[in-house]
């Protein structure tokens, strides 16, 4: 949630004033507003807050005290209030709704009227489904339909992050009444610079830039400036495919449209920072076995949501163990075997973590069609057996140097190839048959992949070990 171009109003202040200002750090300028709150002097309050970036004015506001922010509330216009809202996190939302709960409905729903659509469209839908019906019935009809309409469509869908405020011309305006019209909508559009021309039952037909618009003649049409090779998304669209389409194009905005052709909306690129970052999340939650978002967990729920993962992994953790076990007579035989089952395990496991880190991100990317499920299963082949001929081979130098026992070098290092690339190819893979058949590749993780690594590597290593016995011996 942002508001890349929303201004604050400003209070004038002389020159001596504004450099003392510049001189308070955070925690000073905080302490001092809140002397300002609690003596209830609303000038003074307002003349130091509004002062800093919305921003600022955003981190100071979640740390005021309930009661403190009751008075700000007071001290603050909707309007206000709306770009300070609009400049919060997404992962703010659910104390947004806390907040919003304490208002008036009145004042909470001009709050939500204020906002970007996007913005207030998803904390609509975080909130009781009464009580969004009556900050809709409050608002007025035109911002209360457009709020509607953003909060049918599902959720990570182009329709879901994008917003309804942008600027959209007619092919046959002169260029100088479509700056008219800029100016006169540019304080509530989200963006100005890209302009979308539509006909007359609102089909997106070309796209021109404000650039494009300032140093044309007043007196040119709109359709002689306008490019009719328009990018769009459809707002059934995954967000990942429309923060891809950013990105590839460096726009700064994407019109979406239905399937008729009709402009409903804009993505714009704040949005996609946001979804890049959240996509970012999973995939670190995913690696891991675990949410990375839950930061502020307290220690007791933290255990709680990580303990079911260990629990299974510790189970078939239990499968290596026994599997060991299966081979205590050649372990007793050779007890030299036993000081490198833990580095051949080990080196597999973190081949494999590799591979998946890999896997993932390919996954999160446009699928490229010239490389075919084949041609993948090779190439991750070929990426293990030149690891595990490197790491092999080095692992054979130093323990024939360190044991002295050229068999056993052979063991390690045979094993060691071997267990590379299996891991590799089950990193690589195991994510992207999962993506086939319409799971969460985030199941494959990090922890899940090292366990499996584990199991396979143990069976290589006595499997190789038990072809070299009587050397061994």
């Amino acid at each position: 949630m942002s508001n890349p171009n929303r201004d604050n109003e400003f209070d004038v202040r002389d020159d001596t004033e504004m450099v003392s200002e510049q001189e308070l750090t955070e925690e000073e300028l905080f302490e001092r507003v809140v002397d300002f709150i609690t003596a209830h002097n609303r000038e003074a309050f307002r003349l130091d807050f509004l002062e800093n970036h919305t921003y600022v004015q955003a981190q100071m506001y979640l740390k005021f005290t309930p009661e403190q922010r009751k008075v700000v509330n007071s001290f603050l216009t909707p309007k206000e209030l709306a770009a300070l809202y609009d400049t919060l996190d997404e992962d703010d939302i659910d104390d947004i709704v806390v907040f919003l709960g304490r208002m008036t409905d009145t004042v909470a729903a001009s709050l939500l009227a204020y906002m970007y659509r996007d913005n207030a469209a998803d904390i609509l839908n975080r909130l009781p489904l009464g009580k969004a019906r009556v900050y809709l019935r409050l608002m007025p009809k035109m911002h209360a339909d457009e709020l509607k309409t953003l909060m049918t469509y599902e959720e990570n869908t182009a329709g879901s992050i994008m917003t309804t405020d942008f600027i959209s011309l007619k092919a046959n305006q002169t260029i100088k009444s479509a700056m008219t019209l800029v100016r006169s909508r540019a304080q509530t559009a989200e963006t100005i610079y890209y302009l979308y021309v539509v006909d007359d039952d609102d089909r997106l037909v070309g796209v021109l830039t404000l650039r494009d618009m300032m140093v044309a003649d007043g007196n040119d049409f709109v359709s002689d400036l306008m490019s009719e090779r328009v990018v769009t998304v459809d707002a059934a669209e995954d967000q990942e495919v429309v923060a891809q389409t950013i990105r590839d194009y460096d726009f700064v905005a994407l019109p979406v449209t239905e399937t008729t052709g009709e402009l409903v909306g804009i993505v714009t690129v704040d949005d996609v920072l946001d979804v890049m970052d959240e996509e970012a999340a999973e995939d670190y939650s995913g690696l891991a076995g675990v949410d990375v978002d839950q930061v502020h967990e307290s220690p007791v729920r933290a255990a709680r949501s990580r303990l079911p993962w260990l629990i299974t992994l510790l189970f078939l953790g239990m499968g290596t163990s026994t599997l060991i076990s299966q081979f205590e007579g050649m372990i007793s035989e050779v007890a030299t075997l036993s000081l490198f089952i833990t580095l051949v395990t080990g080196t597999a496991g973190n081949a494999g973590t590799q591979s998946l880190a890999v896997a993932v991100r390919r996954l999160s990317l446009p699928d490229d069609e010239s490389t075919s499920f084949f041609a993948l299963i090779f190439r991750e082949i070929i990426t293990g057996l030149v690891s595990g001929a490197v790491t092999g081979g080095t692992i054979f130098t130093i323990i024939t140097i360190w044991q002295r026992n050229i068999a056993l070098a052979g063991v390690v290092g045979i094993a060691m190839l071997c267990a590379i690339t299996v891991a590799n190819l089950a990193g690589s893979l195991v994510p992207i048959l999962m993506d086939r058949i319409g799971f969460d590749p985030a199941v494959a993780s990090g922890p899940f992949i090292t366990t499996l690594s584990d199991l396979t590597s143990v069976l290589i290593y006595f499997t190789v070990a038990s072809q070299f016995l009587p050397l061994l011996r």
